[in-house]
């Protein structure tokens, strides 16, 4: 007697995995700084962050402000009524802001490489993990673009929270601290005093130290560009014929006014204190037809003028910072450890 065997059926092949969409994951020595200092890190993308939606209400509330007042088709008497809080406000926080980029440089900055080669881990990871050049490289490649999205967030919600106050007034736009916290400009400061932090750390090897230089450089930099930062715009000037006595001509709208003189009929221009040492003023009438005064004579920069301004200071600044990346990199190569 024979029996009939069966098989059994195969059991269904298991579901195929689709892989789904890959993220972007750091790797290699980019991972590793990043967690060696992810904690500055999130701290300078978590301020940002509180930054810009602070700046986002209060342009929130200025907006309800010159809204409930006609802006922006009533005439500016009107919707300038009232503006001197907001006015404030935006004030405090253009002198906050103009801090950014000495705080990056010295808590962010200084302590880059100031910090391993203290502790000794620079040797350690260039003996081991990688070679001195790819470990400054990712340094600063990390960190370089933590700066460049947070200022470049800043500069974004500056420019939209003050601009119906520049609309109103060009002059505005000129002002240290909405001419300094706009544009490219607090991108490059901001990258120069960071940059600058690592060089000062790489070469004196002790954070505080580092930090504390790093502190008077940052300052120093805002500085000397503050006091320099016209001398790329190119001014233009207006006379007027209307003797020394005469008032000046009135500057365009938007115009930044930044020298007035007085006119001779050769079209030369003498300083406002000509002749103001006269006895009196028969003699200081004397005084000013024998130099030939005729008018009045002003400097002023356009505020078609201003990006481009901006612009050209941002260059200078990121060539800076560039010099000093390269600084960072020749040296190390050599004398990193």
């Amino acid at each position: 007697m024979s029996s009939a065997t069966t098989t059994p059926p195969a059991p269904p092949a298991p579901p195929v995995a689709v892989p789904g969409p890959r993220r972007p994951r750091l790797s290699g020595m980019t991972w590793l700084i990043w967690r060696q200092h992810r904690a500055a890190f999130w701290t300078v993308l978590l301020a940002t962050a509180a930054a810009v939606a602070w700046m986002l209400h209060q342009r929130a509330g200025l907006l309800d402000h010159l809204t409930s007042h006609g802006w922006p088709h009533a005439s500016p008497d009107k919707w300038l009524e009232g503006m001197e809080p907001y006015r404030a406000e935006t004030l405090k926080a253009g002198l906050g802001l103009l801090l950014v980029p000495v705080i990056a440089g010295v808590f962010l900055g200084a302590p880059l490489l100031a910090g391993d080669l203290e502790s000794g881990t620079a040797k350690l990871v260039t003996t081991q993990v990688a070679s001195p050049a790819r470990w400054l490289a990712a340094k600063i490649g990390v960190t370089v673009p933590v700066v460049v999205v947070s200022t470049v967030a800043l500069s974004l919600v500056c420019d939209a929270w003050w601009t119906p106050l520049t609309e109103q007034d060009g002059r505005t736009g000129w002002d240290l601290t909405v001419f300094t916290n706009t544009g490219p400009v607090p991108v490059a400061l901001t990258v120069l005093t960071v940059l600058g932090g690592v060089a000062i750390g790489m070469v004196l090897r002790r954070t505080l130290l580092s930090m504390v230089v790093t502190f008077f450089f940052a300052v120093a930099v805002e500085v000397v560009w503050a006091m320099h930062r016209l001398d790329f715009a190119e001014p233009l000037r207006i006379v007027s014929r209307s003797g020394h006595g005469g008032s000046a001509p009135a500057v365009p709208a938007g115009g930044l006014e930044v020298d007035q003189s007085y006119l001779t009929g050769s079209g030369h221009t003498l300083p406002l204190s000509t002749c103001i040492h006269e006895p009196s003023a028969k003699a200081a009438e004397v005084c000013f037809r024998q130099k030939d005064v005729v008018g009045h004579s002003v400097d002023y920069l356009p505020l078609s003028q201003l990006s481009t301004t901006q612009w050209l200071d941002a260059s200078v600044l990121f060539a800076l910072a560039a010099g000093v990346a390269v600084f960072i990199l020749l040296r190390g190569r050599k004398r990193v450890v």
